[in-house]
């Protein structure tokens, strides 16, 4: 099998792929700038090819003989698309490791492409999804008559520039749930509770996050809201999201911003990530009161990414899940993060 890496270059794409050495596998690096992916490629003994998305016939000549592309270029609001269109033309299985709800949501909808070309999608097969996703799906199948399904998660880790960026362009679409069966916008921090995380209760504050979209194909549960412990959101009123989501939506800022990100931000170290942790929680509830919650600990989020995207690249040969788009528990089932180093499950409970 021959499959890629596009924006090899970047914080995360350079992690896969030293991961994929020290596994044994020589993927193709790739992205825009010839002299970047020659610069990480070069020391790595790696073939390596650059092209340049907006260009439709350079993407078909640069997934010429690619079974599989792990698309790592951010943010994927601006990336997807062109790729996804690329690997239809192409044949080639497509992933990637966003977490943003439209990219999810624009994806899916190339599901029928996806199975007439003979092509599996999988967008969020990093920290954005596969944890909350797997979680969301063991306690759905614990609760089917499920109704209502929160997903929270914390983490103690540090941010590379492509989430950063990421997450400010979300900022500026302010807050988003599924509320019967539709993706709505909802004011920022429009729901707060408390969660028991492995380590203990916390209390954590709604965010749109990609399970939004992802959770409800893996699950149909038709009411999903996500969550996280971050104590400056904790903080935040709705009033000061408002005002924010407006600064945020301006294209000036956002250029500014992103500039500034790309200036000062490089991604923690492996240091940092050795003593990093994530923890997710899932709980489904249906209306008759009852409920199934299950938790998860695992290492840093940047490794975690890196050791699923290899892992999916692996199950995609191997297990040839039926064409079509696909979360990462419809693709490989709810168990595949159990396949992830350092993953341990808190089993679903009911209550």
């Amino acid at each position: 099998m021959s499959w890629m890496i596009y924006g090899a270059s970047g914080y995360t794409g350079r992690l896969v792929a030293d991961l994929a050495i020290d596994r044994g596998e020589r993927p193709v690096l790739a992205g825009r700038a010839p002299a970047k992916i020659a610069e990480v490629a070069t020391p790595r003994g790696l073939p390596y090819r650059s092209f340049d998305l907006a260009d439709p016939e350079a993407v078909d000549e640069g997934l010429a003989g690619i079974d599989v592309v792990a698309h790592c270029a951010g943010p994927f609001s601006a990336t997807s698309a062109a790729m996804v269109e690329g690997c239809l033309r192409a044949g080639a299985h497509y992933l990637d490791i966003t977490g943003e709800i439209d990219v999810f949501e624009s994806v899916f909808a190339n599901h029928e492409r996806a199975r007439s070309a003979g092509v599996v999608l999988l967008p969020g097969a990093g920290f954005d999804v596969v944890p909350t996703d797997c979680l969301a799906a063991m306690v759905a199948a614990e609760l089917p008559t499920a109704t209502h399904l929160d997903l929270a998660f914390q983490t103690s880790g540090g941010i590379s520039g492509g989430t950063l960026k990421s997450a400010l362009e979300g900022a500026a679409l302010g807050g988003r749930a599924r509320i019967d069966g539709e993706v709505r916008e909802v004011p920022m921090a429009w729901r707060r509770r408390e969660v028991l995380f492995p380590s203990g209760s916390r209390r954590v504050t709604s965010l749109p996050w990609g399970d939004v979209s992802t959770a409800y194909r893996s699950t149909g549960i038709a009411n999903i809201t996500t969550f996280a412990h971050l104590p400056g959101l904790d903080r935040a009123g709705r009033r000061s999201s408002r005002l924010s989501r407006a600064l945020l939506s301006s294209s000036a800022v956002q250029r500014l911003g992103k500039a500034a990100i790309s200036a000062v931000v490089s991604g923690p170290g492996k240091s940092a990530r050795s003593r990093s942790w994530v923890e997710v929680y899932a709980e489904a509830t249906d209306d008759a009161g009852r409920s199934v919650s299950a938790a998860l600990i695992g290492p840093d989020t940047y490794d975690l990414t890196a050791d699923s995207v290899l892992r999916a690249v692996n199950a995609l040969q191997s297990e040839q899940p039926a064409p079509g788009a696909h979360t990462p528990s419809t693709a490989f089932g709810p168990d595949f993060v159990r396949r992830l180093h350092g993953i341990r499950i808190i089993e679903p409970a009911r209550s």
